[in-house]
């Protein structure tokens, strides 16, 4: 039974604190939809997603009146569109095209971003990848509500050191096919290493092929409720923050779980997921800069940056998995800068710089996030950049991610105003000493050892060679 004092406490953090469902995202299977030809593909593209996510805003909208609790976003992840548009499209042009029939459902519906102009290309790349990545600078700056992500590597595959190389350019070239907005279409750009099927969040999310024809994922944020609730504990020990954290992500999980099921229930739609992640805003009060802030750090970046971020992911997902039983996505802490008003103004100051960040991404729920970088760096230096970060999820088995933006014609402390949600940022210094070279090898780094231990069978025979040492 709820008690009365619960609901006085929902409603404070929903007023205060600001507690909303982040995201209600629809996953569309769009693998019925290919054809050879491609005006039948758009249109099928079209239609299934008209059809499957008409009432997605309106039921968003009724469930956050009814239950008080704001439902901000309503998306749709489709199926990574390099696998259906394959046979249709003979060069990038073609998936262009697509990226517009995504665009204009997107619009029709009502929701605000649509994600899985994705490619998955850890291991190597069709020519169908290839084109869709050859056209992402067109797609983004041509539409508005389109979302594009590039899987480039994975613990049991390892790197795709070709496929970074070949990313770090088009990142470059949505930079400057986008430079008169600050070149926004690379805040819709991110490339992943392990990326989650079922993340209902942008720019990442797409329907992974083992999901279901339709199915609802749901995003619940908190960052201001976990914020206040260490601050009536501040001075604490350990073991009283860690448990005052899990049980925050606890109330604010079921939360999501409860908005997760009757928003199935009235769409008729399967539920997934409930991905609880701490995803700030920029909005005064809903940082993660804070929490740490809070946690005993001068500003976020300063040293014990690291420690506090994996107290905070840790007993995030804790909190969460007792909450529902079908916890996924990312779940943890997000740490984008421009999203973030407090990490932004770290930034700003010089006590949180892109090393430091790229620390932090061992620990977090992602990487290197909505981070505002010199127009002029060069490709190398960003396919640099992304092989670092792919590398740390692939030794850790973790989901990490990279969304850089290089804003032309801007440098080092100057301002990029991407708006909304996105937010603003200071521009970051980047190394300046190059990786051409090691960026320009070729191939594949391999999956490490222990990506071993997934695969059926006995070990494979090395492991058992003895050496004579006398």
């Amino acid at each position: 039974m709820i008690e009365l004092k619960e609901v006085l406490e929902t409603n404070d953090m929903i007023l205060h604190e600001n507690l909303d469902v982040r995201t209600i995202t629809m996953g569309i299977s769009l693998l019925d939809c290919i054809s050879p030809d491609l005006d039948s593909l758009c249109d099928n593209v079209y239609s299934k997603i008209t059809d499957r996510a008409k009432d997605l805003v309106s039921v968003g909208d009724d469930i956050g009146l009814e239950f008080g609790v704001p439902v901000i976003n309503k998306r749709i992840s489709i199926t990574p569109a390099a696998l259906i548009g394959g046979s249709a499209c003979k060069g990038p042009e073609g998936f262009v095209r697509i990226a517009e029939a995504l665009d204009a459902a997107a619009k029709d519906v009502g929701v605000n971003f649509i994600g899985g102009f994705s490619a998955l290309v850890q291991k190597g790349m069709t020519p169908a990848d290839e084109n869709l990545i050859a056209s992402i600078p067109e797609a983004l700056a041509r539409t508005e509500r389109v979302c594009s992500s590039v899987s480039l590597g994975s613990t049991k595959a390892g790197i795709n050191m070709d496929a970074v190389r070949i990313m770090g350019e088009t990142v470059l070239k949505t930079a400057e096919r986008t430079k008169d907005r600050d070149s926004l279409g690379c805040a819709k750009l991110v490339v992943f290493c392990n990326p989650a099927d079922d993340n209902p969040f942008m720019a990442g999310a797409f329907n992974g092929v083992t999901e279901a024809d339709c199915v609802l994922n749901v995003g619940v944020s908190g960052p201001g409720v976990v914020k206040n609730a260490l601050s009536q504990v501040r001075g604490e020990g350990f073991e009283v923050l860690c448990e005052t954290i899990k049980k925050t992500a606890f109330k604010i999980t079921r939360i999501g779980q409860l908005y997760a099921k009757e928003a199935s229930r009235r769409l008729g739609v399967p539920f997934g997921i409930v991905d609880l992640s701490l995803a700030p805003t920029p909005a005064v009060g809903d940082s993660i800069a804070d929490i740490i802030h809070e946690m005993g750090m001068e500003y976020a970046g300063a040293p014990g940056t690291t420690a506090a971020l994996a107290i905070l992911n840790d007993q995030v997902k804790k909190g969460g998995v007792m909450a529902s039983s079908y916890v996924g996505g990312l779940s943890g802490a997000f740490i984008p800068v421009s999203e973030d008003s407090s990490m932004a103004e770290a930034a700003a100051i010089g006590a949180l710089t892109l090393e430091k960040l790229e620390a932090m991404t061992c620990v977090c729920s992602v990487g290197l996030d909505m981070i505002a970088i010199p127009g002029d760096t060069p490709a190398s230096t960003i396919s640099g950049i992304i092989a670092d970060e792919m590398a740390i999820g692939m030794v850790n088995q973790k989901t990490t991610a990279v969304r850089v933006i290089p804003v032309i014609g801007k440098g080092v402390g100057e301002v990029a105003e991407f708006g909304g949600l996105l937010g603003e940022a200071r521009i970051m210094p980047v190394n300046k000493y190059g990786c051409a070279d090691f960026v320009n090898r070729g191939g594949r780094i391999p999956a490490p050892i222990h990506s071993f231990k997934n695969r059926g069978g006995p070990p494979p025979p090395f492991f058992s060679i003895s050496y004579d040492l006398t």
